[in-house]
């Protein structure tokens, strides 16, 4: 089968599409024939060496976390899917499963991946969700879930999202703005206009963090470099961001890590169902053809976007 290799800790460019022997499932385990895959950092800042030390990856090592496609094969002691299933989710690369995460992968960007059968982060994919839109959201949905679970928003709390424009961002901004929040997003002034469409009141500069604000979302920044957005809250306000490594406590302001590897705050069954009910969308940013996929990781590392890059897999039988 093809899928995106990486052979040396390096940045995507020097990823290639190769052969590789097709997996095959083990007790409690699936094998998915993969539809699309949306790229996420962790895809790119792995085989970067972003987390070496916390994350020692083996390699060749196949990137992809979040994906749709098809049940190919089960294997023993699986009860929850069959041949035929179409589903979706997140599964990280098996090297971060010492992390605490309970669902782990072959990596998705590959014609065919095989995954941890029993995980929250795995579901049945709706039929109102074509296998694009439903790879756009695992990480995103997750996020989602997580943030408006720890948040403490109440009527027109000032909140200041720092990576608006992401996929994370663009799905996030129309929830804030339901619950009542006056958001403030930082954008590129050419991205102000479709920021404020999602839900934004306010739109901030990148450099120019407005202060006195109740609640900041990091969505993109590294963790240990938030010492400006902590000066952006008020005392006694909330810090929440989804990026590794944890941050350090803050004195005045409640700065916490609120990405959930466990699902405590739903999984992929209720990411589907908030997105069937039309309270979660991902926005595509653009698609791209398998025989792309290194260039749709090296643009996600080194372009600007707005939303999600997904790759279509066309996968031969």
């Amino acid at each position: 089968m093809r899928a995106v290799v990486a052979h040396r800790y390096g940045p995507p460019e020097e990823y290639e599409i190769a052969e590789v022997s097709v997996p095959e499932p083990g007790p409690g385990q699936i094998q998915v024939r993969v539809a699309a895959v949306s790229i996420n950092p962790l895809d790119v800042r792995l085989p970067a060496g972003d987390l070496r030390g916390a994350v020692d990856l083996p390699f060749p090592h196949v990137p992809g976390n979040d994906f749709a496609g098809t049940v190919s094969a089960v294997g023993e002691g699986v009860t929850g899917y069959a041949v035929g299933d179409e589903i979706f989710g997140f599964a990280a690369p098996r090297a971060i499963g010492h992390m605490g995460s309970s669902s782990v992968s072959t990596g998705a960007l590959a014609e065919y991946a095989v995954f941890e059968a029993d995980t929250p982060f795995l579901a049945q994919r709706p039929d109102a969700l074509d296998a694009e839109q439903a790879a756009a959201l695992p990480t995103v949905g997750l996020a989602v879930r997580s943030i408006m679970a720890s948040a403490d928003i109440k009527p027109e709390a000032r909140v200041l999202v720092v990576g608006a424009t992401g996929g994370v961002g663009t799905a996030l901004l129309p929830v804030l703005a339901s619950a009542g929040a006056h958001v403030v997003a930082t954008a590129h002034e050419a991205d102000a206009d479709l920021v404020r469409s999602l839900g934004a009141a306010e739109v901030a500069g990148y450099d120019d963090y407005p202060g006195g604000n109740d609640l900041a979302l990091n969505l993109v920044l590294p963790s240990d470099r938030l010492e400006r957005l902590v000066a952006a809250v008020r005392p006694g306000g909330q810090l929440l961001t989804i990026t590794f490594p944890p941050p350090a406590p803050h004195d005045e302001v409640d700065v916490r890590l609120v990405l959930d590897m466990e699902g405590r705050f739903g999984g992929m069954a209720e990411v589907a169902a908030d997105a069937v009910a039309g309270k979660l969308q991902a926005r595509i940013a653009a698609r791209y053809e398998f025989d792309d996929a290194v260039r749709a990781l090296s643009d996600f590392a080194t372009r600007h976007k707005t939303g999600k890059l997904v790759v279509r897999v066309r996968s031969r039988p």
